[in-house]
């Protein structure tokens, strides 16, 4: 990743002016403290402030200690563990719990923030598909919509279903608490007591993190858009602030964007938009719920297409011409807080011919086949029989110790802790009398290192290096054993 500030080195005075002091005799250094007032230092979602921007000694510190290491799986591309990681170090002090940091690495968790990117990423275009079909059907040179236009947007309206039902499918598995999951859930299971309080806290926390992790993934897009819509989709409509940045949309957008499923009651009945759509499911799309867990056996392409943009990790998107924002992107065409450096995609020479993030050809809606709906009930469905394995890369007790206690890391830097700047890191290397590790042991461990970037990567069952299992922290002592579809590489 490009370094936001030129160098390393961080001056003991960021920002001030020098003032003579009559009581001491002496030069007084005043500094400024306008960048923590303004209100672009911070930007609030859900009520908590998060970091909008970071100063040359906080970018040191989460470059030294929270970036993913070299040696983790695809470490020169973006991918979901390092939005995630940046916006834990964006993120309020309270968020910083052992029960939170260790639920947010979880694999269902992951999987969660995945269908969301893929959800917000085919409904912000479909947003701007209908503010620019509004512009036309106003003013004195108005459109006149045909009959083509009205299926267009019918299937339009189908295909935001369907990656609702994705993200409904993941939701679920976390709400029921199965597997690793059993110890968030907020039901007790001698008592059967709720813990209302703790669980609406923990709650708003998750949402505000997948908005920013939904929203940094995006290009920080359409920020107000991505906070209404997931709101609505975890709450509903009658638990949605009226914030005067957020879109009206009219009733016949409503039902475009929401779908058929939107049902709005009394709220005493109301059921999030999530779960509605898992009330009712067309009979083509029921194979869509398999998705990421068997292999998709059948002549349904659209089930096809939706399995193929879940099921290809973030790195290889580029392979099948399909784009997630930044995920899968090289590291070096973005900097430290993931913003894109535009003078290093300038150094790439990409072009019409040769853009394979879709950086010079903006993603757009793909026009549909009219007469989808027809073939695809006459689509023929198999027996799923071949499962599909996922493997995370591993949380370790050290991490989740750091994390836990950030605000003193970030502390005992500030307060006279040495930076590993590249001067110092040369000074400690010239100033050491050995000769470094053996030779077996840096043979060992190139061979550990290219193992992992191999294909033939092999992964070890959950509940072998899950926190949930290892961790002594713990916040519940029984716990049911994780699904073994889950899988980390070696450490």
């Amino acid at each position: 990743m490009k370094r936001i500030y030129a160098d390393t080195y961080v001056p003991k005075y960021l920002s001030g002016k020098w003032s003579w002091d009559n009581k001491s005799d002496s030069l007084r250094f005043e500094q400024h403290h306008d960048l923590a007032d303004k209100r672009e230092r911070y930007i609030e979602t859900n009520g908590y402030k998060f970091l909008r921007t970071i100063n040359q000694e906080e970018e040191v510190i989460f470059r030294q200690e929270f970036v993913r290491g070299d040696n983790t799986f695809d470490t020169d591309t973006v991918v979901i563990n390092d939005v995630r990681d940046l916006v834990l170090f964006l993120s309020p002090s309270e968020f910083l719990t052992v029960k939170f940091i260790e639920f947010i690495h979880k694999p269902a968790v992951h999987r969660l923030l995945h269908a969301l990117i893929i959800y917000f990423e085919y409904f912000l275009r479909m947003v701007e598909f209908v503010l620019i079909r509004r512009d036309e059907l106003a003013g004195n040179m108005a459109q006149i919509q045909s009959e083509q236009t009205n299926d267009m947007k019918r299937i339009f309206s189908i295909y935001l279903s369907q990656y609702r039902m994705l993200v409904a499918r993941n939701y679920s598995a976390i709400l029921k608490g199965e597997g690793d999951m059993a110890q968030f859930y907020h039901m007790k299971e001698i008592v059967n007591i709720s813990a209302t309080i703790k669980d609406k806290y923990f709650h708003e926390q998750f949402l505000a993190v997948a908005i920013q992790i939904v929203w940094i993934t995006l290009h920080r897009r359409a920020y107000y858009v991505i906070e209404m819509e997931m709101n609505r989709l975890f709450r509903s409509e009658h638990f949605i602030v009226n914030k005067p940045e957020y879109l009206k949309f009219t009733p016949l957008e409503v039902s475009l964007l929401y779908g058929r499923n939107n049902r709005l009651v009394n709220y005493r009945s109301q059921v999030s938009p999530l779960i509605q759509e898992l009330q009712l499911i067309p009979e083509e799309d029921l194979p869509i719920l398999w998705i990421g867990e068997r292999k998709y056996r059948g002549t349904d392409t659209r089930i096809v297409q939706i399995e193929l943009e879940y099921i290809v990790p973030g790195p290889q998107l580029f392979m099948i011409d399909v784009t997630h924002g930044i995920l899968g992107h090289p590291k070096t065409l973005y900097d430290t807080m993931l913003n894109l450096n535009w003078p290093a995609v300038r150094f790439a020479n990409f072009s019409i011919e040769y853009d394979p993030y879709q950086i010079v050809r903006q993603p757009c809606l793909q026009l549909p086949n009219i007469n989808e709906d027809k073939m695809r009930k006459m689509s023929t469905h198999y027996d799923q029989f071949f499962k599909v394995f996922r493997i995370y890369e591993p949380f370790s007790l050290q991490m989740l110790a750091k994390w836990v206690r950030r605000d003193r890391l970030i502390n005992f830097y500030r307060t006279g802790g040495v930076l590993q700047d590249i001067y110092l890191r040369c000074t400690k290397d010239l100033n050491q009398k050995g000769y470094g590790p053996p030779v077996n042991t840096i043979i060992a461990k190139y061979f550990k290192l290219i193992a992992r970037h191999r294909k033939n990567a092999y992964g070890i069952s959950d509940n072998r290096s899950s926190i949930a299992t290892l961790s002594i922290m713990s916040m519940s002592k029984d716990r049911k054993k994780a699904t073994q579809d889950d899988r980390f590489f070696e450490e």
